[in-house]
Parts: structure tokens; C-alpha cells; sequence
């Protein structure tokens, strides 16, 4: 527990952010009524919950943002430094979109496609041998001669994961490659890595940055694909054309049905021993889970967040105020 008089010394909310939570809570921060305005740090989420699990104290962050769930191994690290107390507030769900430019050709992608096109090897003829491809025609006879040039988050961003898992290995199983490399001999761990390892002659380019690198990589290069947030390509919709993914198209309702196969749940960690202690911390993550932030025709709603069934919201709100934590 961080002692009263130290909160003296800092009276904001100190976030760790990811670039997909980023704007969601860059708009909770400026609407954030009574208090400081919380300070929110841009970054991703394998960083921000590094910077998270350095401990409590107020010399240490209250929340920390993430594209992804917490591994077990960040929560073993938060314990090492005596955090042990974390509550998880999940805030809503989004898509993972593939775009191109605006006056491009349409994509029609299945995650076979693009494991085709970006990973580090793939088998053919039996063997497994770095990726041959060198155009989307290569890829699939029903693309353009493109030369294959990706934009993909970095690998710490944790989007990056969600494309890995759902996009590379999914395709990997789907093109036969992941049983032909437990037939080689590699346990099915060693196996699924394999798949999701990306290739490092050009063809796919890291994005560290934010969503603005990926969308001027892709003003630059007018045949680059994208991997982006659906919110961030519905607020860019007029530059970028967006890609189909096993027929569907990506867009809040598809994501909320559960058709469109690349989403993921978005949400943030607090430190239970910073709350009361904090100045606002408490106010702040309800205000956050509030219908006036993440219900329907909310600032965030009309952002692109696609919201959680209002049961659910019901529960990240009565989990918070019970204390539950991981």
C-alpha cells in the first residue's frame, strides 16, 4: 500500500497507453469533470505494461492500456515487485483491418493469404523453404500483380500478437503448413511459432509508431498494405479502402455479432493499491466505464469503440466496485 502523504506529491492519473486504446482514453482524459486532467503517454501495450508492473508507489504509473490481455508471465512480473493486486477493466472490443489505398483494387483476403504472403517460410513441394512470393498474384491469382509490400504493427504492439494468432497461424493451419511442420519433427508449440514468424526481406515492414506511420507508409506507397484498428480506418475511411476477411466485411456490427474472425477485447489495468490513495484514480475508472463514456451514442461509441452487451458493462463495472481482482 503507497502511504497518503506520498499521493501529495502527484495529483494526476498517470497512464501507460497503447496505440489502439490511445484515442479512447485521450477522450475520457479531456471530458474527465473535477479533477487534473490524467496524464496519458502514448506507447504500446507489451511497454506499457512493463512500465505497469515496476511496482507501486507515486513514482510508479496507476493504469495501464492494452490492445491485449495480460500475460501470465507480466502478472508473474508485477508480482516481483510487489504488485499484487491488479484489477482488469475491460472497456469494449475492435477489429483488426487490412486497407490499401483509397483507389486501389478490392482485397478479398483469407487468413491463408496473407500467412502466404508474409511469413517467414512456407512449404513447398513438400518442403519448407524461406517464402518464394514476391507478388499478391503469387499469392492468390485473384490479386494484382502487386509487388507484396506490408505495413504491420511492431512486435510490441499487441496487435501484432492478435495478427499473429489469428491471422498467420490460422492461415498457416488452413494452408496444411502447420501439420507438415509437426511432420518435420517440431512439437506443436515450436510448430505454431514457426508460422507466425514474419519475413525480413522487405516484404513486411515493423510500424513502431502509431496508426499515422502505417497511413503515411501507405500515402507514400500507393500499392502498401495496412494493418490498422476499425476505428482508426473508419476516422480515415476517405483515404483508405479496407479489405474483406473470410467474406465479411470489418465494421462495428460484424465485430459485435461476432462475424468479422479478427477482433479482440480492449481494456485497461489499474493498481488496486493506488486507488483512494491517487487523487481521482477511482473516479477516473468509473467515470471510464460509465454509459455516459462506453454506452451507446457515447463519445467513444461514435469514435469507433464497438461496445460491449450492456450485461457485460454491467459486470466490468460491479467487478470494479467489489475490489475483484486477477
Amino acid at each position: 500500500m503507497i502511504a497518503a502523504t506520498g499521493a501529495q506529491a502527484r495529483d494526476q492519473v498517470q497512464i501507460a497507453d497503447s496505440s489502439t486504446v490511445l484515442p479512447y482514453a485521450k477522450i475520457v482524459a479531456e471530458n474527465f469533470p473535477d479533477f487534473p486532467t490524467p496524464v496519458v503517454d502514448s506507447g504500446d501495450s507489451s511497454a506499457g505494461l512493463k512500465e505497469f508492473c515496476k511496482g507501486v508507489g507515486e513514482n510508479t504509473i496507476d493504469i495501464a492500456n492494452a490492445s491485449r490481455r495480460i500475460k501470465a508471465k507480466e502478472v508473474e512480473a508485477c508480482k516481483s515487485n510487489d504488485l499484487s493486486e491488479i484489477q482488469e477493466i475491460r472497456i469494449g472490443y475492435d477489429g483488426i483491418v487490412f486497407a490499401s489505398d483509397i483507389n486501389g483494387p478490392d482485397f478479398a483476403f483469407e487468413p491463408i493469404d496473407l500467412y502466404k504472403a508474409l511469413a517467414a517460410k512456407v512449404v513447398v513441394d513438400d518442403k519448407l523453404v524461406d517464402n518464394p512470393n514476391k507478388t499478391w498474384k503469387d499469392v492468390n491469382p485473384a490479386f494484382p500483380a502487386w509487388n507484396i509490400s506490408a505495413y504491420i504493427p511492431g512486435e510490441k504492439h499487441g496487435t501484432r500478437e492478435v495478427f499473429e494468432e489469428k491471422v498467420l497461424e490460422a492461415g498457416c493451419e488452413a494452408a496444411g503448413d502447420l501439420e507438415a511442420r509437426i511432420a518435420s519433427g517440431m512439437d506443436k508449440k515450436a510448430a505454431g511459432e514457426d508460422c507466425m514468424a514474419v519475413r525480413k526481406d522487405g516484404a513486411a515492414v515493423d510500424i513502431d509508431g502509431d496508426y499515422t506511420e502505417t497511413l503515411a507508409r501507405i500515402d507514400a506507397n500507393k500499392q502498401g498494405i495496412g494493418v490498422f484498428g476499425l476505428s482508426f480506418y473508419e476516422n480515415n475511411a476517405g483515404k483508405l479502402k479496407v479489405a474483406t476477411m473470410s467474406g465479411v466485411t470489418p465494421t462495428v456490427e460484424s465485430i459485435a455479432k461476432g462475424e468479422y474472425p479478427v477482433s479482440r477485447p480492449l481494456q485497461f489495468y489499474v493498481k488496486k493499491a493506488h486507488l483512494g490513495v491517487i487523487p481521482g484514480l477511482k473516479e477516473y475508472v468509473e467515470f471510464f466505464t460509465s454509459d455516459q463514456m462506453i454506452g451507446p451514442d457515447s463519445p467513444l461509441a461514435n469514435y469507433g469503440l464497438v461496445l460491449a452487451p450492456d450485461a457485460e458493462r454491467d459486470a466490468v463495472r460491479k467487478d470494479f466496485e467489489s475490489g475483484k481482482t486477477l
